[in-house]
């Protein structure tokens, strides 16, 4: 493979992995949302604003699909989207 064929391909594969960030994080904040809206139901109705059994899902889901650092990457993800009560 010739420098410029690997530069081209380099280059290529970064800008795919940048467009794959935007999308992750425009998800994030669309999960973000989500969350906040299911939350404040919650608590109008006299619940926990955060829900643990349900968190213990989502952070066996991750752990399943992505081994010890799903779990992080879950753990992370949660502490995003409980807001800032």
């Amino acid at each position: 493979m010739s420098t410029n064929t690997t530069s081209d391909v380099i280059g290529s594969a970064r800008e795919r992995i940048d467009d794959l960030d935007g999308r992750i994080l425009d998800l994030i904040r669309e999960r973000m949302g989500v969350s906040a809206s299911i939350q404040e139901a919650r608590i109008a109705a006299g619940g926990r604003r955060v829900h643990l059994s349900r968190e213990m899902e989502i952070l066996d889901r991750y752990r399943q699909a992505l081994g010890k650092p799903g779990t992080t990457l879950a753990m992370t993800l949660l502490e995003l989207c409980r807001g800032r009560a």
